[in-house]
């Protein structure tokens, strides 16, 4: 007889796994949140992986030998993120930054956003500091997507169109690709006033739109959690979409 305590797993195409870490370690250990996203893949996943199962690309990124699956792991402040997809050829990306002021945000768009995504986070001549996390997410998902890393940030393309054909001032994807991208910006908010940008992508012929589960050790969870954009990049460009807000 099946324990009733053995966790459910409910296998989707193209999940994104949530989990609110615990307070004790909330931002002090790097090994605690690795540990707790390892948990989250292995209930995606239907299997256990430990720390010895997970290979790295030449460039450090993640991935399970033998298996058609992808995932991308993600953490900041109180919330972990796990990306994960089925099927050959497919690719996934995802980050997760708490909002906060932060010392040399302005430096840090000067130097790597474009001239379309400063005008877009300096609305009304103030800086936006959400929307700073907007374009900062949507650009470490790309690269994490693609095995880089933030050192490579000038790799990223502009995610604000510059033209009426990409629907200027908007959040857009400025780049060609060879296979279809789709990324999708949520926000997460919380009663004590915490808010996270979450940005996650999957690469390849086959596109779907990821369910949200939240596998937190924690309840009851005390975020919401609300699409906010979605961006396609086809490799053909009529079938590009760039979404109003």
């Amino acid at each position: 007889m099946m324990s009733s305590n053995k966790p459910q797993i409910n296998i989707t195409h193209y999940t994104i796994g949530l989990s609110i870490l615990s307070s004790n370690n909330c931002g002090r250990s790097k090994k605690h949140a690795s540990a707790e996203a390892r948990r989250m893949l292995s209930l995606l996943a239907g299997w256990h992986i430990g720390e010895n199962d997970i290979a790295r690309e030449a460039r450090g990124r993640p991935f399970l030998r033998g298996r058609e699956v992808d995932f991308s792991i993600a953490h900041s402040g109180a919330l972990a993120a796990v990306s994960f997809v089925r099927g050959a050829g497919l690719r996934t990306g995802c980050d997760v930054e708490r909002v906060r002021l932060r010392a040399g945000a302005a430096k840090i768009a000067e130097e790597f956003f474009s001239i379309a995504e400063k005008s877009y986070i300096y609305s009304q001549n103030e800086f936006d500091n959400a929307r700073f996390y907007e374009i900062w997410t949507l650009k470490e998902c790309f690269l994490k997507l693609h095995g880089l890393s933030v050192f490579d940030m000038t790799c990223a393309p502009s995610f604000v169109g510059n033209d009426e054909s990409t629907c200027a001032g908007r959040l857009a994807f400025g780049a060609a690709v060879s296979q279809a991208i789709s990324f999708r910006l949520y926000e997460l908010s919380g009663g004590a006033g915490e808010r996270y940008m979450l940005a996650a992508a999957i690469e390849g012929a086959a596109q779907a739109q990821p369910e949200i589960r939240w596998l937190s050790q924690r309840s009851p969870v005390p975020f919401a959690c609300k699409m906010i954009a979605e961006i396609k990049a086809a490799p053909n460009p009529a079938e590009t979409v760039s979404p109003k807000r």
